[in-house]
């Protein structure tokens, strides 16, 4: 691994990059190696940590100076995993890329993170690859990890809608704020701190009558993988509040197919 080319490389894109040999407790993983996004005294960088005597690899398979962004390959043995490493409004972000898709370039993993539904609607409009790429098309609109999909007129139960509704992957990630929700389907789970993605009811069961402590945790039920939309503004810490004529689909990006990602549920 050559630090000092994957230094240069970083740098086109005008970010910094550190380097490390250590444990690593970081949720961007790819087993032998991890890969996040810090902040020090100058400012955010990308870290990557090598686990102690890991015989794993880097390389750099795409960068994109204009875009901000690059495609980066770790390599352990057999298994590769890959990562669209870029700057999205405000901050540098790291994304973990499905095993499953054939991906070599920046743009390839843009595409490869997009939903089906995502993908049927701008070939139903027929986007060009300028625009596809932009946060705001006739498709959808993207701010972050999450997709909103235009929908056809819906009749919904005005007594259903809710207000100020979070948006969260229940992985202890900031929040998304929905102004109107409204929910159709999907799993009931209950949550609490200790299981942030969500217990079924059946789970729950067994979770309060093995530990009589159980059912102080804090335990809240919500839906799971259910059919979302939402209208009106959605705003974020991190990004540019958007506001949505209509109700919109919601769906998340594929990130959560990916090794690095396999443990992150779709919760509202």
């Amino acid at each position: 691994m050559d630090t000092n080319l994957l230094d240069l490389k970083f740098a086109r894109i005008g970010a910094r990059l550190k380097i490390a040999d250590r444990p690593s407790r970081r949720t961007r993983t790819a087993g032998a190696m991890s890969l996040d996004v810090r902040t020090d005294r100058v400012g955010e960088f990308f870290e990557v940590i090598r686990q102690p005597g890991a015989e794993a690899e880097i390389e750099i398979l795409d960068v994109q100076p204009a875009d901000r962004h690059l495609l980066l390959l770790v390599r352990e043995g057999k298994d590769k995993s890959k990562f669209l490493c870029g700057h999205d409004e405000r901050h540098w972000f790291v994304a973990g890329i499905p095993e499953s898709a054939p991906v070599g370039t920046v743009r390839q993993a843009k595409e490869a993170l997009k939903p089906a539904e995502v993908l049927t609607a701008q070939a139903s409009k027929g986007l060009r690859a300028k625009a596809r790429s932009r946060r705001k098309n006739a498709a959808y609109v993207r701010q972050g990890e999450w997709f909103f999909v235009p929908g056809a007129d819906m009749a919904v139960d005005e007594k259903l809608i809710l207000r100020d509704e979070p948006l969260t992957r229940g992985n202890g990630g900031k929040p998304h704020w929905a102004e109107f929700c409204y929910r159709t389907g999907g799993e009931t789970v209950y949550v609490c701190s200790r299981h942030p993605n969500g217990v079924t009811a059946a789970q729950y069961k067994v979770i309060l009558s093995g530990n009589a402590k159980a059912k102080g945790w804090g335990w809240r039920t919500m839906r799971r993988n259910p059919g979302v939309y939402v209208k009106g503004r959605v705003r974020h810490t991190d990004h540019a509040a958007i506001t949505l004529h209509g109700w919109h689909r919601v769906v998340m990006n594929t990130e959560w197919q990916s090794k690095a990602m396999r443990n992150v549920a779709f919760l509202d």
